[in-house]
């Protein structure tokens, strides 16, 4: 069996697999004993536009998650501290590094917000660092250069070899290192802003492209860059659905702002609203995923399946 016919549907109980399949229910007993972290105004202050989450399904799916990474991270921390006592040299591990990868408005920012936060209460994990791959996106300058603003959010919209030369810092052991600040509201990088990672015990890299193979054979994948890898995986009609939902509500939300570069879609009325955004993901959201973000799921360590209404149903683990 491929490894795409593994993620694409559940195998017989006797079929080989490259992941573990792990029903909710089940996933969901690995939380008996764990204490929920995180109070109601903390989710809010985390949930993006959208996500329907609530404490039950931090505690039922996340938290567990979390306790799993860091159980991989404590673990690579202690290979590493005994990999320079055999070669009798100073310790020179560096921060363990998680992917979060998947479509626009499947959840993944949430997700990283989220694990970044649970993360940091687990003993072995107390500083954690996110950044977004949205700073490596080219200047809104450059991709009207290159002919690429109707591209944007597509492998080539980004300057890949920023962020390989970046992560090579982070895992390099870099007492510091910067990224690109991206801006929601402007719709691009921010000049002269950035975000610093000073060597935390886990960095979370979240992006729509991170899984991707290299472009050419002697170049590098962000993903080798990677100690673990998450892929947020849901029905594109479902995303489609909270991609609509999302915009309709940005109406009234970052939208109204009269410096937000989405202003001139404030006014739209609801029909006019819901044919423009399903425009937009037709058109540009779509095709993204089908061409580029689904075909890298296979990729990812772990795999998140959300039902139509955002809850995690399946749990894919791969094998070590």
């Amino acid at each position: 069996m491929s490894t795409e016919d593994a993620l694409a549907s559940a195998p017989a109980p006797t079929a080989l697999s490259l992941y573990r399949e792990i029903a909710r229910d089940d996933w969901a007993r690995l939380a008996a004993g764990m204490a929920q972290p995180l109070s109601e105004t903390e989710l809010l202050q985390i949930r993006g536009l959208g996500d329907r989450l609530d404490l039950d399904e931090v505690k039922h799916v996340y938290l567990p998650l979390s306790r799993l990474l860091s159980l991989y991270a404590e673990t690579t921390k202690r290979l590493g501290a005994d990999t320079s006592e055999f070669l009798r040299e100073p310790d020179t591990t560096t921060p363990f590094v998680v992917g979060v990868a998947g479509s626009v408005a499947v959840g993944k920012s949430t997700i990283a917000r989220l694990l970044r936060e649970l993360m940091s209460r687990w003993p072995g994990t107390p500083r954690v660092a996110l950044v977004t791959t949205d700073g490596f996106l080219y200047p809104n300058e450059e991709l009207e250069r290159r002919g690429l603003m109707s591209r944007k959010g597509f492998p080539e919209s980004y300057d890949r070899r920023a962020l390989v030369s970046f992560l090579t810092d982070v895992k390099s052991g870099a007492d510091e290192v910067r990224a690109p600040f991206y801006s929601h509201m402007h719709y691009d990088i921010v000049p002269n802003a950035s975000i610093t990672v000073r060597r935390p015990d886990v960095v979370i890299v979240e992006g729509l492209n991170v899984l991707q193979p290299p472009p050419a054979p002697n170049d590098v994948a962000v993903s080798e860059l990677f100690d673990f890898s998450v892929y947020v995986d849901a029905d594109p009609a479902h995303i489609a659905q909270w991609y609509v939902e999302r915009f309709m509500k940005l109406r009234s939300g970052a939208f109204a702002n009269p410096n937000s570069y989405f202003n001139v879609y404030a006014e739209l009325d609801d029909a006019e609203a819901e044919s423009t955004a399903l425009g937009f993901w037709n058109s540009i959201n779509l095709p993204n995923l089908v061409e580029n973000v689904l075909p890298t799921r296979h990729r990812a360590s772990l795999v998140l399946q959300k039902a139509a209404d955002h809850t995690v149903e399946r749990v894919l683990l791969r094998k070590l």
